[in-house]
Protein backbone atom coordinates (compact mmCIF):
# COMPACT_ATOMS: atom_id res chain seq x y z
CA UNK A 1 0.00 0.00 0.00
CA UNK A 2 2.38 2.61 0.79
CA UNK A 3 4.28 1.78 -2.77
CA UNK A 4 1.20 2.65 -4.25
CA UNK A 5 0.68 5.94 -2.24
CA UNK A 6 3.85 6.70 -2.98
CA UNK A 7 4.07 5.70 -6.62
CA UNK A 8 0.79 8.15 -7.09
CA UNK A 9 2.21 11.24 -5.16
CA UNK A 10 5.60 10.69 -7.77
CA UNK A 11 3.39 10.75 -10.67
CA UNK A 12 1.18 13.43 -9.46
CA UNK A 13 3.58 15.65 -9.08
CA UNK A 14 5.58 14.82 -12.22
CA UNK A 15 2.30 15.53 -14.24
CA UNK A 16 1.71 18.76 -12.63
CA UNK A 17 5.68 20.27 -12.68
CA UNK A 18 5.30 19.16 -16.69
CA UNK A 19 2.18 20.96 -17.29
CA UNK A 20 3.35 23.92 -15.31
CA UNK A 21 6.29 23.54 -17.35
CA UNK A 22 5.00 23.14 -20.29
CA UNK A 23 2.16 26.31 -19.57
CA UNK A 24 4.06 28.67 -18.32
CA UNK A 25 5.97 31.42 -20.50
CA UNK A 26 9.36 31.19 -21.51
CA UNK A 27 11.74 33.62 -22.52
CA UNK A 28 14.60 33.22 -24.69
CA UNK A 29 16.88 35.66 -26.08
CA UNK A 30 17.24 34.82 -29.84
CA UNK A 31 18.39 36.07 -33.19
CA UNK A 32 15.84 35.74 -35.88
CA UNK A 33 17.26 34.18 -38.75
CA UNK A 34 13.89 33.63 -41.03
CA UNK A 35 10.27 33.30 -41.23
CA UNK A 36 8.03 31.02 -43.17
CA UNK A 37 4.89 30.00 -43.87
CA UNK A 38 4.38 25.47 -44.29
CA UNK A 39 1.48 23.12 -44.90
CA UNK A 40 1.27 20.91 -41.40
CA UNK A 41 -0.76 17.52 -41.54
CA UNK A 42 -1.33 17.39 -37.95
CA UNK A 43 -1.02 13.30 -36.68
CA UNK A 44 -0.86 11.90 -33.12
CA UNK A 45 1.24 14.96 -31.73
CA UNK A 46 -2.32 17.32 -32.55
CA UNK A 47 -2.80 17.91 -29.07
CA UNK A 48 0.64 20.15 -29.33
CA UNK A 49 -0.81 22.37 -31.84
CA UNK A 50 -3.10 25.31 -31.46
CA UNK A 51 -6.09 26.45 -33.44
CA UNK A 52 -6.44 28.02 -36.84
CA UNK A 53 -6.08 32.16 -36.80
CA UNK A 54 -9.44 33.78 -35.14
CA UNK A 55 -12.27 33.43 -37.67
CA UNK A 56 -10.56 30.59 -40.01
CA UNK A 57 -12.33 27.25 -40.39
CA UNK A 58 -9.32 24.82 -38.63
CA UNK A 59 -11.11 22.05 -39.33
CA UNK A 60 -9.40 20.39 -41.54
CA UNK A 61 -6.99 17.22 -41.31
CA UNK A 62 -3.98 19.92 -42.29
CA UNK A 63 -3.61 24.23 -42.98
CA UNK A 64 -0.96 26.60 -43.29
CA UNK A 65 1.24 27.63 -39.82
CA UNK A 66 4.19 30.35 -39.29
CA UNK A 67 7.29 29.73 -38.59
CA UNK A 68 10.01 31.19 -36.90
CA UNK A 69 13.65 30.04 -37.14
CA UNK A 70 16.01 31.51 -34.77
CA UNK A 71 19.28 31.04 -33.11
CA UNK A 72 19.05 31.75 -29.62
CA UNK A 73 21.65 31.52 -26.56
CA UNK A 74 21.98 28.23 -24.50
CA UNK A 75 20.96 29.02 -21.03
CA UNK A 76 21.58 26.46 -17.95
CA UNK A 77 20.04 26.21 -14.59
CA UNK A 78 16.03 26.89 -15.80
CA UNK A 79 17.35 29.93 -18.06
CA UNK A 80 19.30 31.89 -15.18
CA UNK A 81 23.15 31.62 -16.86
CA UNK A 82 23.38 32.04 -20.18
CA UNK A 83 26.51 30.92 -21.85
CA UNK A 84 28.44 32.55 -25.17
CA UNK A 85 27.48 29.50 -27.35
CA UNK A 86 24.00 29.22 -29.73
CA UNK A 87 21.70 26.85 -30.84
CA UNK A 88 19.42 26.19 -33.37
CA UNK A 89 15.70 27.08 -32.46
CA UNK A 90 12.19 26.86 -34.29
CA UNK A 91 9.12 28.11 -33.24
CA UNK A 92 5.60 28.29 -34.41
CA UNK A 93 3.20 31.39 -33.91
CA UNK A 94 -0.34 30.42 -33.41
CA UNK A 95 -3.41 32.06 -32.44
CA UNK A 96 -4.23 30.18 -28.81
CA UNK A 97 -7.89 32.17 -29.16
CA UNK A 98 -10.02 32.01 -26.08
CA UNK A 99 -8.84 28.38 -25.03
CA UNK A 100 -6.20 27.11 -23.03
CA UNK A 101 -3.72 28.07 -22.67
CA UNK A 102 -5.21 31.19 -21.67
CA UNK A 103 -2.78 33.78 -23.58
CA UNK A 104 -5.37 35.17 -25.80
CA UNK A 105 -3.10 35.35 -28.48
CA UNK A 106 -5.06 36.31 -31.73
CA UNK A 107 -2.50 38.72 -33.20
CA UNK A 108 -0.22 36.27 -35.36
CA UNK A 109 -0.28 38.18 -37.99
CA UNK A 110 1.09 41.21 -36.39
CA UNK A 111 3.56 39.22 -34.74
CA UNK A 112 4.97 37.53 -37.60
CA UNK A 113 5.49 41.17 -39.23
CA UNK A 114 7.78 41.57 -36.01
CA UNK A 115 9.78 38.84 -36.04
CA UNK A 116 10.41 39.19 -39.79
CA UNK A 117 11.27 43.19 -39.39
CA UNK A 118 13.55 41.80 -36.47
CA UNK A 119 16.09 39.68 -38.65
CA UNK A 120 19.32 39.67 -38.30
CA UNK A 121 22.70 38.39 -39.83
CA UNK A 122 25.65 36.74 -37.24
CA UNK A 123 28.06 39.87 -38.94
CA UNK A 124 25.55 42.05 -37.44
CA UNK A 125 23.20 40.43 -34.72
CA UNK A 126 20.12 42.02 -33.71
CA UNK A 127 19.27 40.02 -30.60
CA UNK A 128 15.31 40.01 -29.55
CA UNK A 129 13.57 38.34 -26.53
CA UNK A 130 11.05 36.07 -27.57
CA UNK A 131 8.42 35.01 -25.21
CA UNK A 132 6.98 31.87 -25.69
CA UNK A 133 5.33 28.60 -23.69
CA UNK A 134 5.64 24.82 -24.54
CA UNK A 135 8.71 22.66 -25.84
CA UNK A 136 10.40 21.85 -28.50
CA UNK A 137 10.72 18.17 -29.63
CA UNK A 138 12.50 17.06 -32.70
CA UNK A 139 11.29 13.15 -33.02
CA UNK A 140 7.62 14.24 -32.17
CA UNK A 141 7.77 17.54 -34.38
CA UNK A 142 7.05 19.88 -31.09
CA UNK A 143 7.23 22.95 -31.43
CA UNK A 144 6.48 25.91 -29.09
CA UNK A 145 4.32 28.84 -29.37
CA UNK A 146 5.65 32.36 -29.87
CA UNK A 147 3.21 34.55 -27.68
CA UNK A 148 5.57 38.00 -27.62
CA UNK A 149 8.64 39.88 -29.44
CA UNK A 150 10.67 42.87 -28.39
CA UNK A 151 14.46 44.13 -28.63
CA UNK A 152 17.33 43.41 -26.35
CA UNK A 153 21.04 45.44 -26.51
CA UNK A 154 22.56 42.89 -23.99
CA UNK A 155 22.13 39.60 -25.28
CA UNK A 156 23.22 38.39 -21.76
CA UNK A 157 21.11 40.05 -19.54
CA UNK A 158 19.46 38.25 -17.15
CA UNK A 159 15.87 37.62 -17.25
CA UNK A 160 14.34 37.27 -14.26
CA UNK A 161 10.68 34.99 -14.13
CA UNK A 162 8.98 37.42 -12.12
CA UNK A 163 5.20 36.53 -13.42
CA UNK A 164 6.12 32.62 -12.96
CA UNK A 165 7.36 32.93 -9.49
CA UNK A 166 4.21 34.95 -8.61
CA UNK A 167 1.84 31.70 -10.67
CA UNK A 168 4.17 29.64 -8.11
CA UNK A 169 3.83 31.66 -5.20
CA UNK A 170 0.07 31.49 -5.59
CA UNK A 171 -0.35 27.86 -6.33
CA UNK A 172 1.56 27.30 -3.54
CA UNK A 173 -0.45 29.21 -1.51
CA UNK A 174 -3.75 27.58 -2.53
CA UNK A 175 -2.47 23.87 -2.38
CA UNK A 176 -1.41 24.85 1.30
CA UNK A 177 -4.71 25.89 1.89
CA UNK A 178 -6.52 23.14 0.32
CA UNK A 179 -4.03 21.06 2.54
CA UNK A 180 -4.88 22.75 5.90
CA UNK A 181 -8.78 22.77 4.70
CA UNK A 182 -8.63 18.82 4.25
CA UNK A 183 -6.83 18.51 7.79
CA UNK A 184 -9.36 20.50 9.07
CA UNK A 185 -12.07 18.83 8.01
CA UNK A 186 -10.70 15.05 8.66
CA UNK A 187 -10.19 16.12 12.53
CA UNK A 188 -13.34 17.85 13.05
CA UNK A 189 -15.28 15.98 11.38
CA UNK A 190 -14.54 13.07 10.19
CA UNK A 191 -11.71 11.71 13.40
CA UNK A 192 -14.98 12.27 15.71
CA UNK A 193 -17.35 9.75 13.76
CA UNK A 194 -14.57 7.38 13.38
CA UNK A 195 -13.90 7.84 17.46
CA UNK A 196 -17.35 7.40 17.34
CA UNK A 197 -17.68 4.25 15.53
CA UNK A 198 -14.55 2.77 17.66
CA UNK A 199 -16.26 3.37 20.80
CA UNK A 200 -19.47 1.76 19.71
CA UNK A 201 -17.93 -0.91 18.82
CA UNK A 202 -16.02 -1.66 21.41
CA UNK A 203 -19.00 -1.62 23.55
CA UNK A 204 -20.80 -4.07 21.52
CA UNK A 205 -17.66 -6.02 21.52
CA UNK A 206 -17.84 -5.99 25.47
CA UNK A 207 -21.49 -6.46 25.55
CA UNK A 208 -20.94 -9.71 23.13
CA UNK A 209 -18.01 -10.59 25.44
CA UNK A 210 -20.28 -10.66 28.89
CA UNK A 211 -22.94 -12.41 26.96
CA UNK A 212 -20.61 -14.92 25.95
CA UNK A 213 -18.80 -15.50 29.00
CA UNK A 214 -22.48 -15.97 30.94
CA UNK A 215 -23.48 -18.50 28.47
CA UNK A 216 -20.28 -20.31 29.00
CA UNK A 217 -21.06 -20.25 32.99
CA UNK A 218 -24.55 -21.24 32.27
CA UNK A 219 -23.24 -24.29 30.57
CA UNK A 220 -20.24 -24.91 33.44
CA UNK A 221 -22.79 -24.79 36.08
CA UNK A 222 -24.60 -28.15 34.50
CA UNK A 223 -21.19 -30.04 34.62
CA UNK A 224 -20.86 -30.18 38.62
CA UNK A 225 -24.39 -31.69 39.40
CA UNK A 226 -24.52 -35.25 39.64
CA UNK A 227 -27.02 -37.08 36.82
CA UNK A 228 -29.98 -39.00 38.43
CA UNK A 229 -31.93 -41.56 35.87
Amino acid sequence: MLFVKRTFWTVFWVLLLAFLHYTLPQRDIARVVETEVRRVDFGENSLFWAGADTGQDGTGANRDVRFVNTVRKKTYLLGLIRSDSTRPMVYRNEDTGWGWPPYFKLDSSNLQTELADAKSTAAEPQWVVLTHYGWRNEFLSIFPNAVGVRPIDDPNKLLIPYFNILILIILAGLMLGFYRMTQWFRREKIDPIVDSASETWDGVDAYADEKRAGFRGWLDSFKGKDKRY
